[in-house]
Protein backbone atom coordinates (compact mmCIF):
# COMPACT_ATOMS: atom_id res chain seq x y z
CA UNK A 1 0.00 0.00 0.00
CA UNK A 2 1.61 3.54 -0.79
CA UNK A 3 1.68 5.96 1.05
CA UNK A 4 -0.95 8.64 1.97
CA UNK A 5 -0.49 12.02 2.02
CA UNK A 6 -1.95 14.32 4.12
CA UNK A 7 -4.34 15.65 1.64
CA UNK A 8 -5.48 12.49 0.46
CA UNK A 9 -9.33 11.69 1.09
CA UNK A 10 -8.56 8.32 2.30
CA UNK A 11 -6.90 10.24 5.24
CA UNK A 12 -10.62 11.47 6.41
CA UNK A 13 -11.93 7.37 6.30
CA UNK A 14 -11.21 6.89 10.04
CA UNK A 15 -12.74 9.62 12.66
CA UNK A 16 -9.34 9.63 14.36
CA UNK A 17 -7.65 10.91 11.43
CA UNK A 18 -10.06 13.48 10.67
CA UNK A 19 -8.22 17.32 11.08
CA UNK A 20 -10.43 18.64 13.23
CA UNK A 21 -9.46 15.38 15.88
CA UNK A 22 -6.46 17.17 18.26
CA UNK A 23 -3.48 14.57 19.43
CA UNK A 24 -5.13 15.28 23.10
CA UNK A 25 -8.39 13.79 22.35
CA UNK A 26 -7.46 11.22 21.98
CA UNK A 27 -6.10 9.58 24.99
CA UNK A 28 -6.31 5.92 23.74
CA UNK A 29 -4.60 6.71 20.05
CA UNK A 30 -2.15 3.56 19.48
CA UNK A 31 1.10 4.00 17.51
CA UNK A 32 -0.47 2.51 14.13
CA UNK A 33 -4.03 2.85 13.69
CA UNK A 34 -4.47 1.22 11.03
CA UNK A 35 -4.19 -2.66 10.53
CA UNK A 36 -1.46 -4.09 8.25
CA UNK A 37 0.20 -1.13 7.37
CA UNK A 38 3.87 -0.91 8.77
CA UNK A 39 6.30 2.35 9.13
CA UNK A 40 7.10 2.31 5.25
CA UNK A 41 3.50 2.90 5.04
CA UNK A 42 2.94 5.99 6.76
CA UNK A 43 2.76 9.54 5.07
CA UNK A 44 6.21 11.72 5.80
CA UNK A 45 4.23 14.43 7.52
CA UNK A 46 3.73 12.27 10.65
CA UNK A 47 2.98 14.27 14.07
CA UNK A 48 4.86 13.68 17.22
CA UNK A 49 1.49 12.37 18.63
CA UNK A 50 1.38 8.91 15.94
CA UNK A 51 5.29 8.71 17.19
CA UNK A 52 6.18 5.45 18.91
CA UNK A 53 7.52 6.56 22.17
CA UNK A 54 10.93 5.05 22.81
CA UNK A 55 13.52 4.00 25.53
CA UNK A 56 16.94 2.98 24.23
CA UNK A 57 18.61 1.08 26.77
CA UNK A 58 22.47 -0.38 26.28
CA UNK A 59 26.03 0.39 27.91
CA UNK A 60 27.62 1.48 25.15
CA UNK A 61 26.42 5.58 24.05
CA UNK A 62 27.69 4.72 20.23
CA UNK A 63 25.72 2.40 19.63
CA UNK A 64 22.20 4.04 21.60
CA UNK A 65 22.75 6.30 18.88
CA UNK A 66 23.35 4.40 15.48
CA UNK A 67 19.86 2.69 16.67
CA UNK A 68 18.47 6.34 17.29
CA UNK A 69 19.60 7.07 13.85
CA UNK A 70 18.11 4.18 11.90
CA UNK A 71 15.08 4.56 13.81
CA UNK A 72 13.92 7.38 11.88
CA UNK A 73 11.14 9.52 11.82
CA UNK A 74 8.21 7.75 13.05
CA UNK A 75 9.91 6.74 16.54
CA UNK A 76 10.21 9.42 19.86
CA UNK A 77 13.09 8.75 21.76
CA UNK A 78 12.07 9.97 24.95
CA UNK A 79 14.99 8.34 27.18
CA UNK A 80 18.05 6.62 27.54
CA UNK A 81 19.67 4.29 29.89
CA UNK A 82 23.01 2.40 30.62
CA UNK A 83 22.10 -0.02 32.71
CA UNK A 84 18.77 -2.11 34.51
CA UNK A 85 18.62 0.10 37.28
CA UNK A 86 18.90 3.19 35.44
CA UNK A 87 16.61 1.90 32.97
CA UNK A 88 13.64 0.98 35.56
CA UNK A 89 13.63 4.61 36.40
CA UNK A 90 13.77 5.80 33.09
CA UNK A 91 10.27 3.69 32.09
CA UNK A 92 9.15 4.50 34.92
CA UNK A 93 9.14 8.34 34.81
CA UNK A 94 8.57 8.38 30.65
CA UNK A 95 6.05 5.90 30.08
CA UNK A 96 7.42 4.78 27.08
CA UNK A 97 5.42 2.89 24.70
CA UNK A 98 8.15 0.55 24.02
CA UNK A 99 11.49 -0.31 25.11
CA UNK A 100 14.94 -1.11 23.21
CA UNK A 101 16.95 -3.05 25.22
CA UNK A 102 20.40 -4.97 25.48
CA UNK A 103 20.48 -8.21 27.08
CA UNK A 104 24.10 -8.14 28.87
CA UNK A 105 24.29 -5.06 30.96
CA UNK A 106 25.51 -4.24 34.53
CA UNK A 107 23.16 -4.51 36.89
CA UNK A 108 21.20 -7.07 36.17
CA UNK A 109 20.92 -6.41 32.22
CA UNK A 110 17.80 -6.90 30.45
CA UNK A 111 16.22 -9.64 32.04
CA UNK A 112 16.34 -7.49 35.07
CA UNK A 113 14.63 -4.66 33.06
CA UNK A 114 12.01 -6.92 31.12
CA UNK A 115 11.04 -8.38 34.45
CA UNK A 116 10.84 -5.70 36.22
CA UNK A 117 8.94 -3.33 33.83
CA UNK A 118 7.35 -6.55 31.51
CA UNK A 119 3.80 -5.31 32.60
CA UNK A 120 4.47 -1.63 32.44
CA UNK A 121 5.61 -1.90 28.26
CA UNK A 122 6.40 -3.57 25.34
CA UNK A 123 10.12 -4.52 25.79
CA UNK A 124 12.02 -6.14 22.97
CA UNK A 125 15.86 -7.48 23.49
CA UNK A 126 18.44 -5.84 21.01
CA UNK A 127 21.32 -8.26 21.01
CA UNK A 128 24.12 -9.68 19.51
CA UNK A 129 23.31 -13.34 21.43
CA UNK A 130 21.77 -15.81 19.40
CA UNK A 131 22.04 -18.29 22.18
CA UNK A 132 19.29 -20.47 23.26
CA UNK A 133 19.06 -19.94 27.02
CA UNK A 134 19.32 -16.06 26.17
CA UNK A 135 15.94 -16.06 24.15
CA UNK A 136 14.42 -18.20 26.37
CA UNK A 137 15.24 -16.50 29.71
CA UNK A 138 13.94 -12.93 27.89
CA UNK A 139 11.06 -14.67 26.69
CA UNK A 140 10.51 -16.26 30.45
CA UNK A 141 11.10 -12.33 32.56
CA UNK A 142 8.26 -10.68 30.11
CA UNK A 143 9.99 -9.35 26.99
CA UNK A 144 7.91 -9.18 23.99
CA UNK A 145 10.36 -10.00 21.06
CA UNK A 146 14.23 -10.37 20.67
CA UNK A 147 16.31 -9.56 17.47
CA UNK A 148 20.06 -9.39 17.04
CA UNK A 149 21.98 -6.27 16.26
CA UNK A 150 22.88 -7.48 12.88
CA UNK A 151 19.47 -7.00 11.98
CA UNK A 152 19.36 -3.98 8.85
CA UNK A 153 18.10 -1.41 9.48
CA UNK A 154 14.93 -1.61 7.56
CA UNK A 155 14.02 -4.49 9.43
CA UNK A 156 14.53 -3.11 12.66
CA UNK A 157 12.06 -0.45 12.05
CA UNK A 158 9.38 -2.81 11.02
CA UNK A 159 9.80 -4.98 13.64
CA UNK A 160 9.65 -2.27 16.60
CA UNK A 161 6.71 -0.94 14.78
CA UNK A 162 5.15 -4.53 15.12
CA UNK A 163 6.00 -5.21 18.27
CA UNK A 164 4.74 -1.34 19.46
CA UNK A 165 1.57 -2.40 18.16
CA UNK A 166 1.22 -5.81 20.48
CA UNK A 167 2.89 -8.11 18.06
CA UNK A 168 5.76 -10.32 19.53
CA UNK A 169 8.55 -10.14 17.21
CA UNK A 170 12.05 -12.20 17.27
CA UNK A 171 14.26 -12.79 14.45
CA UNK A 172 13.38 -15.57 12.20
CA UNK A 173 16.46 -18.23 13.16
CA UNK A 174 15.60 -17.56 16.77
CA UNK A 175 11.99 -19.25 16.03
CA UNK A 176 13.31 -22.21 15.65
CA UNK A 177 15.37 -22.22 18.89
CA UNK A 178 11.72 -21.28 20.57
CA UNK A 179 10.13 -24.73 18.23
CA UNK A 180 13.18 -26.63 19.73
CA UNK A 181 11.93 -25.58 22.94
CA UNK A 182 8.94 -27.07 22.85
CA UNK A 183 10.03 -30.35 21.53
CA UNK A 184 12.13 -30.98 24.36
CA UNK A 185 9.38 -29.58 26.99
CA UNK A 186 7.11 -32.56 25.12
CA UNK A 187 9.53 -35.14 25.58
CA UNK A 188 9.85 -34.10 29.26
CA UNK A 189 7.31 -34.73 32.19
CA UNK A 190 7.39 -31.54 33.56
CA UNK A 191 3.14 -31.08 33.18
CA UNK A 192 3.99 -28.08 30.63
CA UNK A 193 1.39 -26.80 28.49
CA UNK A 194 2.28 -28.56 24.90
CA UNK A 195 1.70 -26.56 21.58
CA UNK A 196 -1.56 -27.10 19.64
CA UNK A 197 -1.35 -28.46 16.36
CA UNK A 198 -2.15 -25.08 14.65
CA UNK A 199 0.23 -23.12 16.93
CA UNK A 200 3.08 -25.39 15.87
CA UNK A 201 2.15 -24.85 12.21
CA UNK A 202 2.17 -21.11 12.86
CA UNK A 203 5.72 -21.38 14.69
CA UNK A 204 7.31 -23.30 11.90
CA UNK A 205 6.49 -20.93 9.32
CA UNK A 206 8.08 -18.42 11.85
CA UNK A 207 11.17 -20.16 11.49
CA UNK A 208 11.40 -20.25 8.00
CA UNK A 209 10.77 -16.05 8.04
CA UNK A 210 7.01 -15.68 6.67
CA UNK A 211 5.30 -12.66 7.60
CA UNK A 212 2.07 -13.08 9.71
CA UNK A 213 0.08 -12.04 6.81
CA UNK A 214 1.96 -14.41 4.42
CA UNK A 215 1.11 -17.54 7.42
CA UNK A 216 -2.08 -16.50 7.51
CA UNK A 217 -2.78 -16.28 3.63
CA UNK A 218 -1.23 -19.79 3.41
CA UNK A 219 -3.17 -21.58 6.81
CA UNK A 220 -6.45 -19.64 5.38
CA UNK A 221 -6.83 -17.35 8.75
CA UNK A 222 -6.25 -13.87 9.45
CA UNK A 223 -3.33 -12.02 10.17
CA UNK A 224 -4.76 -11.13 13.96
CA UNK A 225 -5.14 -14.88 14.73
CA UNK A 226 -1.68 -15.38 13.65
CA UNK A 227 -0.47 -13.03 16.40
CA UNK A 228 -2.80 -14.72 19.09
CA UNK A 229 -1.36 -17.96 18.19
CA UNK A 230 2.27 -16.39 18.95
CA UNK A 231 1.50 -14.72 21.65
CA UNK A 232 -0.50 -17.87 23.12
CA UNK A 233 2.91 -19.92 21.94
CA UNK A 234 5.29 -17.48 24.24
CA UNK A 235 2.36 -17.80 27.02
CA UNK A 236 3.13 -21.13 27.30
CA UNK A 237 6.76 -20.69 27.54
CA UNK A 238 7.06 -18.16 29.22
CA UNK A 239 4.91 -20.56 32.24
CA UNK A 240 7.22 -23.29 31.33
CA UNK A 241 10.75 -21.01 32.28
CA UNK A 242 8.55 -19.98 35.57
CA UNK A 243 8.29 -23.48 36.53
CA UNK A 244 11.15 -24.44 35.67
CA UNK A 245 13.43 -21.66 37.79
CA UNK A 246 10.74 -22.77 40.31
CA UNK A 247 11.39 -26.17 40.11
CA UNK A 248 15.24 -25.79 40.44
CA UNK A 249 15.16 -23.20 43.12
CA UNK A 250 13.52 -26.34 45.43
CA UNK A 251 15.78 -29.07 44.26
CA UNK A 252 18.77 -27.08 45.42
CA UNK A 253 17.49 -25.57 48.92
CA UNK A 254 17.47 -22.23 47.07
CA UNK A 255 14.37 -20.18 49.06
Amino acid sequence: MGAVTPDDPRDHDDPEDRPDVRPNDRPNDRPNDRPGEGPDDRAAGTDIARQVRVVLVDDHPIWRSGVRADLGELFHVVGEASDADEAVEVITRTKPDLVVCDLHMPNGGGIKVARTCGEQTRIVMLTVSEAERDLLDAVAAGAVGYLVKSTPPDELRTALWRAANGEPVFSPALAALVLGEFRRMSKSATGANPLTEREREVLQYVARGHTYREIGEELFISTKTVENHVRNILGKLHLNRKQELIRYALDHGIE
